[in-house]
């Protein structure tokens, strides 16, 4: 009895505190395609972030631009710098992602 008390304890703990961190994660995904890069950024629930504040750094971590996601989640730019580019979302509240796109990916969609 005490054994599945304790696995009952452990099990809620888990769910409890997964849940947790699942509440801060937003998605964020990027390519390129004919000189403009594109970003869809939403939520594990399939909600589209609307206004997340879009950073965009080359590789040695100067930004180079920011800009607002539509209400669709959408924010696309013109490749700024042929070089790796990470992408950094911030969703407000806590809600933060990042997406690194290689130079070699930037180059072949340029």
């Amino acid at each position: 009895m005490k054994l599945f008390t304790r696995c009952c304890i452990l099990l809620a703990l888990w769910l409890l505190l997964g849940g947790n961190a699942m509440a801060h994660k937003v998605n964020l995904f990027a390519y390129v395609e004919a000189g403009t890069v594109y970003t869809e950024s939403y939520f594990p629930d399939g909600r589209m972030v609307e206004n997340g504040k879009i950073s965009v750094y080359d590789s040695a971590d100067k930004l180079l631009l920011e800009g607002k996601t539509d209400n669709e989640g959408l924010f696309s730019f013109p490749v700024p710098a042929v070089d790796d580019l990470t992408i950094v979302l911030d969703a407000s509240m806590g809600h933060k992602s990042s997406f690194k796109l290689k130079k070699a990916d930037v180059e072949a969609g340029k």
